[in-house]
C-alpha cells in the first residue's frame, strides 16, 4: 500500500509562472511542455531484480561474459557538456579527477576498456558522443594520447536554439543566438547519421553499453547488465539506485501501462515523488544513473524514427543573453528553455526491458557541482572507499584512511581482480595502486 508522506521540499522543477498561452508558442516547444505536463501521469513503481538475486545475476553474468569474450559489445560515452560549473576549461572528460594521479574522468574510462580487453583478448570499440562546443577539443585530447591505445570512433550530437519564454530564440550577439546540445538522447540521431550502427552490425556487434562521462564508478561494461538481453530475450537493460530523498536530481524509474519508463526529476511533481509504503520507504525509490546496455538490432530500428521515439523535452534554465543595452548578462533565475531528448524515453519502446538495482557506493558517483555533494571532491572519496571495499574483500593490507588510494582499472576493477594479484600490500603493488596524502575540499 502507497501513502502520501510529509510536504517536503518540491522535487522537480517548477514552469515560470508566466506563459504565454498554448496557442502563441512554437509547436516544438508548445509540444515539449505538454510533455512536461504529463510525464509523470499514471506512474507506478517498477519491477526491478534487486542485488539480493544471486541465482538471476549469476546466469545473466555468464551470458553477459560469453559476448564480451566473443568482442561482441561496444561502448558509448555521452560527452558533449563542458566543464564549466566545475571551473574547468574544456570538455566535462578531460577534467581530472584521479585521487592521487589526477587522472581524467576520460583516463578512468579508458583504463575500465584496457582491462576488459586484456581479459577477453577481444577489442571494445568505444565510442566518444561531443557537441559541437566539444567535438575538436575533445578529438584533440585523445590524439595527443594516442586514443589511450583503444579502438576510437567519435560521434556529433545536434544543437538546439536556446528559447525564451515566449517560444523566441535568445540572442546572445550579432547575428547569434544561444544554443545547446540535444541531450543525451542525441546519441541515436548521432550514431544513426554516421553510418557506425550499420558498421558495427556489419562486424557482429550485438550489444551497445551506454554510460554518461560524469559518473566515474560507472561500470557499462558489466556482465550482468548485458547478459540480460540475453538470458531475458530484452532490447534494453538498466541500472538504477535507490534515491536518497524524494528531490534527488535523478531521473525516477516506474512504469505506465505495463511499461518501464523514467520521468526527469524535473518533471515529477513533489507529492508523487513523496510518496511513501507503509513501511516509511519510498514507493518511487529507484533512480536511473544513465547506465544502459541496448540490443543494436533494436537501435537500428529505433533509429528509423528517431526524432518521435525521443520527443523534446523543455528544461527551464537560465541561459546567458543580452540585455537591453546589449551586454552579455547572466541571469540567476530561469529566462528560457534548453530543449532536449532524453536516451531514457526508448525503455517503453523496446519489446521487453529490465531493470537491475545496482549498489550505489559501488557504481554512482557523479561530478556535477564545484563543491558539495556531486562534486570532485565526494567523488574521490568515493572512488577511494570503493577501492578500499575492494582490496580489503581480497585480504590485502591497506594504509590509514588519512590517505587516498586509486586503482589503475585496466588491472583492478573489482575484488575478482585484486584478489587475483600476487601481492596483498600496497607497497608493493606498484603502478597498479597508488597511495596520496588526503585533502580537503
Amino acid at each position: 500500500m502507497i501513502m502520501s508522506s510529509r510536504k517536503t521540499q518540491a522535487a522537480g522543477a517548477r514552469l515560470p509562472a508566466a506563459l504565454p498561452p498554448a496557442g502563441q508558442l512554437p509547436r516544438q516547444l508548445a509540444d515539449a511542455l505538454a510533455l512536461h505536463a504529463r510525464a509523470a501521469e499514471s506512474l507506478a513503481p517498477a519491477s526491478i531484480v534487486p542485488i539480493g538475486a544471486a541465482r538471476e545475476r549469476a546466469e545473466a553474468g555468464a551470458a553477459g561474459a560469453a559476448l564480451l569474450a566473443e568482442g561482441r559489445v561496444a561502448v558509448l560515452v555521452v560527452a558533449g557538456g563542458q566543464g564549466t560549473r566545475l571551473g574547468h576549461a574544456g570538455p566535462k572528460g578531460t577534467f581530472p579527477l584521479g585521487p592521487v594521479s589526477g587522472r581524467s574522468l576520460f583516463g578512468i574510462q579508458a583504463e575500465r576498456l584496457r582491462g576488459m580487453q586484456r581479459r577477453t583478448g577481444q577489442p571494445v570499440p568505444w565510442i566518444v558522443m561531443t557537441s559541437a562546443d566539444t567535438d575538436a577539443s575533445t578529438r584533440a585530447y585523445f590524439a595527443a594520447r594516442g586514443d589511450f591505445g583503444l579502438e576510437l570512433h567519435f560521434v556529433q550530437q545536434r544543437s538546439l536554439a536556446c528559447l525564451d519564454l515566449a517560444g523566441r530564440p535568445i540572442p546572445i550577439g550579432a547575428g547569434r543566438v544561444a544554443e545547446a546540445p540535444d541531450g543525451h538522447g542525441g546519441m541515436l540521431g548521432a550514431l544513426a547519421r554516421s553510418g557506425l550502427l550499420e558498421r558495427l552490425a556489419a562486424r557482429g556487434i550485438r550489444a551497445l553499453a551506454y554510460q554518461q562521462v560524469d559518473n566515474p564508478l560507472a561500470r557499462p561494461l558489466d556482465p550482468v547488465l548485458l547478459g540480460w538481453l540475453v538470458t531475458a530475450g530484452s532490447e534494453m537493460a538498466s541500472k538504477v539506485v535507490r534515491k536518497q530523498r524524494p528531490d534527488e536530481r535523478l531521473g525516477t524509474v516506474g512504469q505506465r501501462a505495463g511499461r518501464h519508463c523514467v520521468v526527469e526529476y524535473t518533471e515529477l511533481a513533489a507529492p508523487l515523488a513523496e510518496q511513501r509504503t507503509e513501511a516509511g520507504e519510498l514507493a518511487l525509490w529507484a533512480g536511473a544513473i544513465g547506465v544502459h546496455a541496448f540490443a543494436l538490432d533494436f537501435l537500428r530500428r529505433a533509429a528509423d524514427n528517431a526524432d518521435a521515439l525521443l520527443p523534446l523535452h523543455a528544461s527551464p534554465k537560465a541561459v546567458p543573453c543580452l540585455d537591453p543595452a546589449g551586454a552579455t548578462v547572466a541571469p540567476t533565475e530561469p529566462n528560457g528553455y534548453k530543449l532536449e531528448r532524453f536516451v531514457f524515453d526508448l525503455l517503453p519502446e523496446a519489446r521487453a526491458a529490465v531493470l537491475i538495482e545496482a549498489p550505489r557506493e559501488d557504481e554512482y558517483a557523479p561530478v556535477k557541482n564545484a563543491h558539495g555533494s556531486e562534486s570532485p571532491a565526494s567523488a574521490r572519496r568515493a572512488l577511494d572507499a570503493c577501492a578500499r571495499r575492494w582490496l580489503e574483500s581480497a585480504g590485502w593490507t591497506l594504509p590509514s584512511e588519512a590517505c587516498l588510494i586509486e586503482l589503475d582499472h585496466s588491472l583492478i576493477d573489482g575484488p575478482e581482480d585484486a584478489a587475483g594479484l600476487p601481492v596483498r600490500d600496497t607497497r608493493a603493488a606498484g603502478s597498479g595502486v597508488r597511495v596520496g596524502p588526503g585533502g580537503a575540499e
